[in-house]
């Protein structure tokens, strides 16, 4: 849940993700809509794809207990360096090191390191150092002090360097201006049509096979008339895109697609947050 999402995003959904999958045999034999429901609101979908996959492994191959062995751990669906150390870190105190978005802060100001964190050179060199920092001895105490540290302190806009503990220890100066990362691709601009189509007061929605895999949407307008008014507009951020949601209201289809259903609620279901709060402002506005 922490991958590309803020601790204070996370934890409402974390303390209601454990009352609903306290282990992996409950999360295994949970469908794909329970989970994709319980996730909604996180997005990057695909962390709870893997995740789901991830509890059915272990269900399967190690009786629902995680092993400590790193290199098992690596093997899970979606699992790289980073989560592997973390959970081998804080799940079962091994010495290893750990690089995200707040340690690698620390540490580039610490090197004073003068290569982008985010290119190949610059991901090895930071591993490298951490692997020389991590004691032998309390790594996840000193892991999550590392974290911690760059989260409270060291901070990506006016670091707190008199209240930093390690100060004498840095090389950086001028921190602020650290890390180097390599520019970021220029924001697209896109826009995608969909229909809303009511019958009987239910509503059409289609289960989407692309980016939303798995979850319930306005079905895609298939068709684009410039005579069409647009009964709902929104926006919303994706990886390096801002999307432009256009609905238009749309006609009752003859036969419905096979990855089509009508719901007369979608209370329970999972939904991406555009699209869900496209349909509750068009039922609630034709109410």
């Amino acid at each position: 849940m922490l991958q590309q999402t803020q601790v204070a995003t996370v934890i409402p959904y974390y303390n209601k993700w454990l009352r609903r999958f306290p282990n992996f045999a409950s999360l295994a034999r949970a469908s794909q809509n329970d989970v994709l429901y319980a996730w909604q609101g996180l997005g990057y979908y695909n962390r709870v794809r893997n995740l789901r996959a991830t509890a059915r492994i272990v269900r399967q191959r190690h009786r629902g207990i995680l092993p400590g062995n790193i290199t098992t751990i690596r093997e899970s669906p979606g699992v790289g360096r980073y989560i592997a150390n973390a959970v081998a870190t804080f799940a079962f105190n091994q010495s290893v090191p750990i690089v995200e978005a707040n340690s690698s802060r620390v540490l580039a100001r610490l090197l004073d390191m003068r290569v982008p964190i985010d290119s190949a050179i610059g991901r090895e060199k930071l591993w490298e150092y951490a692997a020389q920092l991590v004691p032998k001895r309390n790594a996840a105490r000193f892991n999550s002090a590392l974290i911690d540290l760059g989260a409270l302190v060291c901070l990506p806009v006016k670091p707190q360097c008199k209240l930093c503990p390690v100060k004498k220890l840095c090389r950086a100066k001028n921190p602020e201006a650290l890390p180097i990362k390599k520019s970021r691709p220029r924001t697209k601009r896109l826009i995608e049509r969909h229909a809303f189509v009511v019958n009987n007061g239910r509503v059409l929605l289609e289960q989407s096979s692309a980016r939303w895999r798995g979850m319930w949407i306005l079905p895609p307008l298939r068709t684009i008339s410039t005579h069409v008014r647009p009964v709902h507009t929104s926006f919303f951020p994706f990886t390096h895109n801002r999307v432009k949601l256009v609905v238009c209201r749309g006609e009752i289809p003859k036969k419905r697609a096979a990855n089509q259903r009508w719901f007369e609620s979608i209370e329970s279901i999972a939904m991406p947050s555009p699209h869900r709060r496209a349909v509750q402002a068009l039922v609630g506005a034709q109410r």
